[in-house]
């Protein structure tokens, strides 16, 4: 009995994961229109100019005036452009002390103290 219910189970877990793979590729495939900046499972860059649904091809721009013809399969996903970081002004330190902070690299050499003689 309880080898029939792992092997429900994993029959269950096999058919949820495929439906999600295929909902997933789905959605990666909505996401793409001409202007698009892509990503090729090989790692190329660039901008999908057509997609042809009968040949299941796409023409991809890779440079200016730069154009591969590629198996539609070959598209990974579309590439989200990243967000600019705003600029943070550096942190001053108004201390006094001549000590470095721990980690920080200086160019001044350390100076030792020359012992106090008891004579």
């Amino acid at each position: 009995m309880i080898i029939i219910v792992l092997l429900v189970g994993l029959i269950g877990f096999q058919f949820w994961s495929s439906r999600k793979r295929q909902k997933d590729a789905q959605d990666r495939l909505a996401a793409l229109h001409p202007g698009v900046e892509i990503m090729t499972n090989f790692g190329l860059y660039g901008t999908l100019v057509s997609m042809d649904e009968s040949e299941n091809t796409a023409l991809v721009e890779i440079a200016p005036k730069t154009i591969v013809k590629l198996h539609r399969q070959v598209i990974l996903k579309a590439v989200e452009q990243p967000e600019p970081e705003s600029e943070v002004a550096p942190e001053v330190s108004n201390s006094t002390d001549d000590e470095p902070k721990f980690g920080e690299r200086t160019t001044k050499k350390p100076t030792r103290k020359k012992p106090e003689s008891n004579n």
